[in-house]
């Protein structure tokens, strides 16, 4: 009995690890976080339902998104070490079950940011769009791709508040601006450390197409651009989204902690360099989210 249960629970435990991996748990929780994060900042009372699916809804979006990349970049996959045990490349999972996985998330994902408004949903429609349509198959066409992918890629921060206020203003539109400029020294910092990787599958990430000083350079530029876009509230020209001396200094600061990786990055240009901007913009991104949300509970009330 104790063989046969333990037999039972293989399967199991297999099937859940390589759903997590089809759908990047842990990017999509980190998506997840950046939306409650806008929520927090729009809101004037909290309604935990509309958190719960925002949450779900968001989580359905970016893993169907994940999902429908890993279907088409299956052979790629196959080809790099870093994805090469992936469900999909590694024969664990069949496409036809990734797929019906993808579509049956993005059904439900939609509908569910619908329950909380219909721009929310036509925004979260809009993101997996652009990142299975557009920016999925240019990878292997131009470094633009990264251009592309920071659109939908910026839209989880700004959903927050689009998904509370049923409206899309000037507050919104910094926290896509911010976390869009975000994404260009995040991502060329892992295409700069998975260089040699992803062009085993033909994937141009880098703007130059090398680790060179043209890229490190372009890094420099839309950090300070990051910098600056985070800042803007502190010039309460930014309708409800507002940030105080306190807020600003502390957004500045931790800026300028990414901005000195950026610029190690430059001064070095190898990977380990590329590996501390990436680590230093995970902690960048989510400490300001969070600087946001306790400026406005702590200072503003």
């Amino acid at each position: 009995m104790i063989m046969s249960a333990e037999i039972r629970n293989v399967p199991t435990v297999s099937w859940l690890s390589d759903f997590k991996e089809i759908t990047k748990m842990r990017l999509a929780l980190s998506v997840v976080f950046s939306s409650l994060a806008g929520y927090l900042l729009a809101a004037n009372t909290i309604d935990f339902d509309d958190i719960l699916l925002l949450a779900f809804g968001g989580y359905c979006m970016v893993g169907a998104s994940n999902a429908f990349n890993q279907v088409i970049e299956k052979d790629l996959d196959a080809l790099m070490q870093r994805t090469q045990n992936r469900p999909l490349p590694s024969g664990r999972m069949q496409s036809s079950t990734a797929l019906t996985i993808a579509l049956s998330m993005t059904i439900i994902g939609i509908v569910v940011l619908y329950l909380l408004n219909w721009r929310t949903a036509l925004f979260g429609s809009i993101s997996i769009f652009l990142y299975v349509a557009l920016y999925t198959p240019m990878k292997t066409r131009t470094p633009l791709a990264v251009f592309v992918g920071a659109f939908p890629g910026a839209i989880p921060f700004m959903l927050g508040w689009v998904a509370y206020t049923n409206q899309f203003g000037v507050e919104p539109g910094v926290l896509f601006m911010l976390q869009f400029f975000w994404q260009f020294p995040h991502f060329w910092a892992i295409g700069w450390m998975l260089d040699d990787d992803y062009k085993k599958a033909g994937f141009k990430m880098l703007p130059t197409g090398a680790k060179d000083q043209g890229t490190a350079f372009q890094i420099i530029v839309y950090t300070l651009w990051m910098l600056l876009i985070s800042l803007l509230p502190f010039t309460h020209y930014t309708g409800a989204l507002q940030l105080s001396i306190y807020g600003a200094i502390a957004v500045a600061l931790v800026g300028i902690f990414m901005l000195y990786f950026a610029t190690d990055l430059m001064l070095k240009k190898d990977n380990k360099a590329a590996r501390r901007l990436m680590l230093s913009s995970v902690i960048y991104i989510s400490a300001v989210q969070i600087i946001y949300v306790m400026d406005k509970f702590l200072v503003y009330g």
